[in-house]
């Protein structure tokens, strides 16, 4: 047996190995109660004011949402959180064998994080969209204890995140709306003066009608022309009918140049400059309350938007209280460690074969 072990001692080594480590996971390893529970983000069900196809190609992905909230559950805060909650320090310090356990009681939060993503397991299923949480513990009412924390106080983080957020946009539309209403009232005052100064409801409707007066004027005049040239051709220009139609184109004409200069003159109330000015005023004045009705709109989706910002941690498997141990698996452990220390082993006496053949 010793010339075995002299000549051959990576088996020897490996046997040894092997032994230690089954005794360690059959007779020493502590156990490990695990609870387990599996959840789903969902928000509620509001609909829109107006229906938007792309928004609702959108609202079924809900993974980004669900890998913040398990980035959040494996986080230092989270950490704090149980800490704060759980005698975390004191369950795993004081527990468990001497590889299992929190070595130091009082180690800092940066070893103490590595222990806890050791004990917490947050895993994605992206097909099933949800969210598979596992929590070791030394015994199953603190292991059931911390899985319910975690679930509660993910679920409070996600409505925080987006409700702080949607907050933040209302009171800035707030902000917008108060302002554009301001504008909105000093369009329509300022409009209201200019009418009230001229005297005129609508400056730009006057200007049609003139415009309708001097075309119809001027209508009247081509066929008074026509009538004295018609008969100009059998009277004499002395007649008292041809100087009645000239007398009446002489006031149409008269007529006509005054209202002309009511439209276009030069200075004083021209009508031309206040219609353009009116119209100038009156865009402002719709643009400011086109303006106001769209920050308006914007405000109350942003309210209803707020509403569904909302993440309600939907438990398709409630926190488990465990009956027995399922951790360490010890006999998937043993075999594993076995197969690869016997794959090592026969790697080494390959080597050993091929050295003692290069100096044969």
């Amino acid at each position: 047996m010793q010339h075995v072990i002299k000549k051959q001692p990576h088996w020897a080594l490996a046997l040894v190995a092997i032994m230690a480590v089954a005794f360690y996971w059959f007779a020493w390893a502590a156990d490990r109660y695990v609870s387990r529970a599996t959840v789903v983000l969902e928000s509620p069900h509001i609909a829109p004011p107006e229906i938007n196809f792309s928004n609702m190609l959108k609202a079924g992905g809900s993974n980004n949402d669900l890998l913040l909230l398990r980035e959040h559950l494996l986080s230092v805060d989270m950490l704090k959180t149980v800490q704060q909650t759980l005698p975390f320090r004191e369950h795993y310090g004081q527990n468990g064998d001497l590889f299992s356990r929190l070595t130091d009681i009082d180690a800092p939060i940066e070893a103490l994080h590595k222990y806890y993503r050791k004990r917490v397991s947050v895993e994605l299923d992206e097909y099933a969209g949800v969210l598979n949480i596992k929590v070791q513990a030394f015994n199953p009412e603190f292991a059931h204890a911390m899985a319910q924390l975690l679930l509660s106080a993910g679920e409070a983080h996600m409505n925080n995140m987006g409700q702080r957020l949607a907050e933040e946009q209302v009171r800035f539309l707030e902000h917008q709306v108060e302002r554009l209403e301001q504008r909105l009232d000093e369009a329509r005052g300022m409009l209201l003066a200019y009418q009230n100064e001229h005297g005129l409801v609508s400056p730009i409707h006057t200007v049609e009608s003139l415009n309708q007066v001097v075309a119809t004027l001027e209508g009247e005049l081509a066929r008074g022309q026509a009538r004295y040239n018609a008969a100009q051709s059998y009277q004499s220009t002395r007649s008292a009918e041809l100087v009645q139609i000239k007398s009446e184109l002489s006031a149409l004409q008269q007529q006509i140049e005054k209202e002309r200069n009511r439209l276009a003159q030069a200075a004083g109330n021209a009508l031309n400059r206040i219609s353009s000015e009116y119209q100038t005023l009156e865009l402002k004045a719709q643009f400011a309350q086109q303006t106001y009705s769209s920050a308006l709109a914007a405000l109350e989706n942003t309210r209803i938007e707020a509403a569904r910002k909302l993440k309600q941690v939907s438990v398709l498997q409630s926190p488990l209280l465990p009956e027995y141990a399922t951790e360490p698996e010890r006999l998937y452990n043993t075999s594993i460690f076995a197969i690869i220390t016997l794959f090592l082993a026969f790697i080494a006496n390959m080597i050993m074969l091929i050295i003692r053949d290069h100096r044969d």
